[in-house]
């Protein structure tokens, strides 16, 4: 429960926040956004982007509150009955709780608590279209859970993953922190992507 405080702060973000809605058509627009967010195929990118577009959309302190009492607990939420605002926004912000909230706060605690990666696995494929053949790599990454996840990219997307990745680690690696026949199978993969480039250069 909220302390005398914490009530205060919370009536007047509620306040301001009802304030920013009140706007014409800012209810729909709202509403549009996180059923577009809720059904995105790229819903976890969208997720991750969405408190910067409810700030854009109706100001940078209502946004991060909207975003906030969308995932609060049903105590500190049920206190928005308290404050008074219109029949109309507090009749949307319970629905959009109900509708919305528990997804959005499961994909929030999992961009902020990734799960680990316990292995994976990697092919390459010929993609067929109207410009010619495409190299792609079908990359699975399984998490502790066991949950595959599957990406698949053209292969200069993926090296250049790789190179970001060879780039960053190098600043800090020590030599204790990666064995020596890893490092030669980099060196290998490295020198084939070159013999392999070269006759087109």
């Amino acid at each position: 429960m909220l302390d005398h405080e914490e009530q205060f702060l919370f009536k007047e973000e509620i306040l301001h926040l009802a304030t920013a809605l009140t706007d014409g058509g800012m209810l729909d627009n709202v509403e549009d956004l996180l059923t577009d967010v809720i059904t995105s195929p790229r819903f976890d990118s969208e997720v991750f982007t969405l408190e910067r577009s409810l700030q854009v959309m109706l100001g940078a302190r209502a946004g991060t509150t909207l975003v906030g009492l969308l995932t609060v607990t049903p105590e500190v939420f049920d206190q928005v009955a308290e404050v008074r605002i219109q029949p109309e926004i507090h009749e949307r912000l319970v629905a959009w709780r109900a509708r919305f909230g528990l997804a959005i706060d499961n994909a929030l605690n999992f961009l902020n608590n990734p799960d680990g990666i316990q292995g994976h696995n990697f092919g390459t494929q010929v993609s067929h279209a109207e410009a010619g053949l495409t190299l792609q790599g079908r990359l699975t990454l399984v998490r502790y859970n066991n949950e595959p996840q599957f990406f698949i990219a053209d292969a200069d997307v993926l090296l250049s993953v790789a190179a970001d990745m060879l780039e960053r680690f190098g600043e800090h690696l020590e030599p204790e922190m990666i064995d020596a026949e890893l490092v030669t199978r980099l060196r290998e993969g490295v020198d084939l992507v070159e013999r392999r480039t070269k006759a087109r250069t």
